[in-house]
């Protein structure tokens, strides 16, 4: 081993240089900064559309007779409501750049940070468990029915496939909340946890929690489910008449090893590159099961901020879902570079 100091610093010093000029590195710091830039904009573009949308909180308050004109004022002085909207924008970037504060919460009389923090995990745990269960589903089945083209199996799949993505996400919430309550308790419909969740041991709540879940995370899966089954089936079959197939098979390679080993590996790519996509389509579509389930997540508290025209909460709401968006698109590519190293980040767009 190598005690010399000077020896030890080059060392260390090419480390970090091959680290910096790596294209993993250097990919994932334009992406970074362009998520940034994107950030800025859709939070300038909200802000202002907010502002232009008719009436704001400020109103609904002078509708109430038990304020009186001094405490509304005071409410309006407190929280820079009465600056141009563009000055009322420059603080709060400057407060969240600089200290992470989103602002005061109107209608939930608390920070909004905090209440980001509790409703963010809610949004992603349903988010990631739905695509877990469509992933899990799915490609099976679009292996499937790629292998039985046009048999019995493959038309019943197709047949299903059809009808999941003709359904709409509202409709099928609506329907499987109708036949929760047909069979209730059997299925608990709304809320996280249940009454007696404090009480319960850890393995206890992870289980009620994972109970309150299903139908949720069904509403979220059926129709993702059906489309990514169509996208599996049609990708196997592509990969399966490609030359380099015949010529495993022509081997006399195991027809197993040459679907999940040779086909499979390149079917799936596209696929990936749609998770980020997937991720971004569940989070914009959560809220239509969070109000429907009364699930505790980041969909619901928007929905609630505009409609309560709480404009801090909405512009924190919709800033941390965009940046959730952000990650869940940069996940996807590099999941993408580590299944297939063959890849250039570089070209992904």
């Amino acid at each position: 081993m190598n005690s010399n100091p000077s020896v030890q610093v080059k060392q260390q010093s090419k480390g970090l240089q091959a680290l910096l000029t790596n294209e993993t590195t250097l990919y994932i710091v334009k992406r970074v900064l362009q998520g940034l830039l994107t950030l800025l904009f859709a939070s300038f573009l909200s802000f202002v559309i907010i502002q232009i949308a008719p009436g704001d909180f400020v109103d609904t308050l002078r509708q109430n007779p038990n304020i009186s004109p001094e405490t509304l004022q005071d409410f309006i002085a407190r929280f820079g409501l009465d600056k141009p909207w563009y000055e009322q924008y420059r603080l709060w970037l400057w407060q969240v750049v600089t200290r992470f504060d989103f602002g005061f919460s109107f209608i939930y009389n608390r920070s909004i940070a905090s209440l980001l923090v509790e409703r963010i995990p809610a949004t992603l745990l349903l988010a990631i468990a739905s695509i877990m269960l469509t992933w899990l589903i799915a490609i099976p089945l679009g292996i499937l029915s790629a292998v039985k083209q046009n048999s019995i199996i493959d038309k019943i799949l197709r047949v299903l496939s059809y009808l999941g993505q003709g359904f709409p996400s509202f409709i099928t919430a609506l329907l499987l909340l109708i036949f929760a309550q047909n069979i209730s308790p059997i299925l608990p419909v709304g809320d996280m946890t249940s009454l007696n969740h404090g009480d319960l041991s850890p393995i206890g709540k992870i289980l009620d929690i994972g109970w309150h879940m299903i139908l949720p995370t069904m509403a979220l899966s059926i129709t993702s489910f059906a489309g990514l089954m169509r996208l599996m089936r049609g990708q196997m079959l592509d990969v399966m008449r490609q030359d380099y197939i015949q010529t495993a098979r022509a081997k006399g390679l195991p027809e197993d090893k040459v679907i999940y080993v040779h086909a499979l590996r390149n079917a799936i790519n596209p696929l990936i590159t749609l998770l980020g996509f997937e991720f971004a389509s569940l989070l914009g579509g959560a809220f239509i099961a969070e109000f429907f389930f009364n699930w505790p997540g980041l969909g619901r508290l928007i929905l609630q901020a505009v409609i309560a025209q709480d404009i801090f909460l909405v512009m924190g709401s919709l800033t941390m879902g965009a940046t959730m968006l952000i990650v869940g698109n940069l996940l996807a590519d590099l999941l993408l570079k580590a299944v297939d190293p063959r890849i250039k980040l570089e070209n992904l767009k």
